[in-house]
């Protein structure tokens, strides 16, 4: 006997309960290769700015930008999303929000830079492992979270970490703990936006809080080193060009995967970028790695898996939960 179409069960929005769940399982695959490009693009990227050179780190900043500020305003008007973007500029405080943001994200742009190009990708990938767990942190620090007995190891294993590192390898990861610390009050701040700021109009004005300071930089550039910016052959010059898209496109993807997909899913994900930056520094550009440092990345390792995998089955358990609710 064949069904009535009439009165086949609805989902959301009034579309049968098929349509329904195969809408979703399209919005999840579009969500999680979305996150997944912006984590392989960002994995790449020490690639990139090495072929940069001999373009210095100040330089290539002020370039991203300002190009990506250019690029933000094409976006704003081949999607005509010009009317959304006034209605965020008249509202002081995410106003402010968004310049706070802008601070964030360019002490991570520089830093991550200036590593890069002066052999320290080892390290950037360190602070990209250990910010899941400074996020947690700050969770506890600044929004009051209460944590589970898991989280309080990871914590601590990775406190431990740090430690290693610095007693036995002589250096403190300065590098590690800025990129990963400003990267984690960028998501804070983000979070405390919500969606009240897409990720083009966000975007857009970090990139022009930012404005002053790039064209500040280009002048001492020129003034000291010179500009490079159409002085180092036509290839340079494209690939310096495709700074302003190369970093507003991962992160307009991450905004669309973190939209349709559970953070389990992003958790997991984000750790793709620090494996392919550590598998760059260690085996492509051949940075040291002694024993101490393994011990330290160990660590942090076991940190994030303990962290992943409390993630994994609190998310199920939640589930879990739900779906005795919705049978009861």
């Amino acid at each position: 006997m064949t069904p009535d179409p009439t009165t086949a069960p609805e989902g959301p929005g009034g579309q049968p309960a098929g349509a329904a769940a195969a809408a979703e399982v399209r919005e999840r695959s579009v969500g999680v290769a979305s996150a997944l490009g912006a984590y392989l693009i960002w994995g790449f990227l020490p690639l990139y700015f090495l072929l940069l050179v001999p373009t210095g780190p100040w330089e290539i900043v002020a370039w991203r930008i300002l190009l990506a500020f250019v690029f933000c305003l094409i976006l704003l008007t081949v999607t005509r999303a010009w009317p959304a973007f006034v209605r965020i500029v008249r509202q002081p405080r995410l106003l402010l929000l968004t310049a706070v943001a802008g601070v964030f994200i360019y002490v991570n742009w520089q830093v991550y830079i200036l590593a890069t190009l002066t052999g320290h990708v080892i390290e950037t990938s360190l602070g990209y492992f250990i910010n899941p767990i400074v996020t947690v942190l700050l969770g506890v620090l600044v929004l009051r979270e209460r944590l589970r007995l898991t989280q309080w190891i990871a914590i601590g294993i990775s406190v431990v970490a740090v430690g290693v590192i610095v007693v036995g390898y002589g250096a403190f990861p300065w590098v590690a703990l800025t990129l990963a610390f400003s990267f984690g009050f960028y998501g804070l701040i983000k979070k405390q936006v919500g969606p009240r700021v897409d990720a083009v109009g966000g975007l857009t004005l970090e990139s022009f809080w930012l404005v002053p300071v790039a064209i500040v930089q280009l002048i001492v550039v020129a003034s000291t080193s010179g500009i490079t910016m159409g002085s180092a052959g036509p290839l340079h010059t494209v690939l310096l060009s495709l700074a302003g898209i190369i970093t507003a496109i991962p992160l307009l993807l991450f905004a669309a995967g973190a939209r349709r997909v559970p953070l389990t899913v992003i958790g997991l994900l984000q750790f793709i970028a620090p494996v392919l930056q550590f598998i760059i520094g260690a085996w492509v550009l051949g940075e040291p790695m002694p024993l101490e440092r393994w011990i330290g990345f160990g660590l942090v390792w076991v940190a994030l898996i303990v962290l992943s995998v409390d993630s994994v089955l609190f998310s199920r358990r939640g589930r879990g939960v739900s779906d005795v609710a919705e049978l009861t």
